[in-house]
């Protein structure tokens, strides 16, 4: 399987906790957020900020807005170029 799907395979160490962890009834694979993960910064109110900035200056830098914002440049990024 390495050799088809590379860095993508399961571990062999994966492949034994998974099993375990459906037969403890846990039905999902998915990590569960932890106590000191960050907390998202995309909000509607950082939308409409971000907005405000980039029409009062359209040369503004995602370092700029970063700053500004106090969020990190990938949460600018996909606030100015992700939003729907």
């Amino acid at each position: 399987m390495e050799v088809q799907y590379g860095d993508a395979c399961l571990s062999l160490q994966q492949v034994y906790v998974w099993p375990r962890k459906f037969m403890n009834s846990i039905s999902s694979v998915t990590d569960s957020p932890r106590p000191d993960q960050a907390h998202r910064v995309v909000t509607p109110e950082a939308i409409a900020a971000v907005e405000a900035i980039v029409k009062e200056n359209r040369h503004v830098t995602m370092n700029e807005i970063a700053t500004h914002m106090d969020m990190s440049h990938g949460s600018a990024h996909h606030i100015v170029h992700d939003k729907k």
